[in-house]
């Protein structure tokens, strides 16, 4: 397989798989710690209650978007032909930007927020991609 094909395929793959695990946490989270009377899919009425939420509230969205980023970086970085750190930071960029969009629809607490963007994304994502590379050594 040419090396730009796999190279996209690791870009899709990584998002996808990272999607995958970071959604599972978020349905987790909801089932252990659920909002009494919210329909976890109304984000309007979501982006109203989040500013009353306890931490314990965000245990699930922290852990999915960290655990996300990092399953997508290492898939990422395992697949990818060349260059698997880029790849693995790459995923990391994504789903950062993606945290930054969810951040701003659904506001939460400002030590969430500066958590989740300073910690769940980039260092995820090359802590993924070392994992990786670790295993393309041997």
């Amino acid at each position: 397989m040419k090396p730009l094909f796999k190279n996209i395929i690791a870009v899709i793959a990584g998002w996808l798989t990272g999607s995958a695990v970071n959604m599972g946490f978020i349905t987790l989270g909801h089932s252990i710690y659920p909002i009494e009377g919210l329909d976890p899919n109304d984000m309007e009425a979501f982006a109203q209650v989040m500013p009353t939420l306890d931490a314990q509230y965000f245990t699930f969205p922290f852990l999915a978007h960290a655990l996300g980023t990092l399953v997508g970086a290492i898939i990422a970085a395992l697949i990818a032909a060349n260059h698997k750190m880029k790849f693995a930071l790459a995923i990391g960029v994504l789903f950062l930007l993606g945290g930054i969009a969810i951040n701003i629809m659904l506001p939460g607490p400002l030590w969430f927020t500066a958590l989740d963007i300073i910690i769940a994304y980039i260092p995820m994502a090359f802590i993924g991609g070392k994992i990786a590379l670790s295993f393309t050594k041997n």
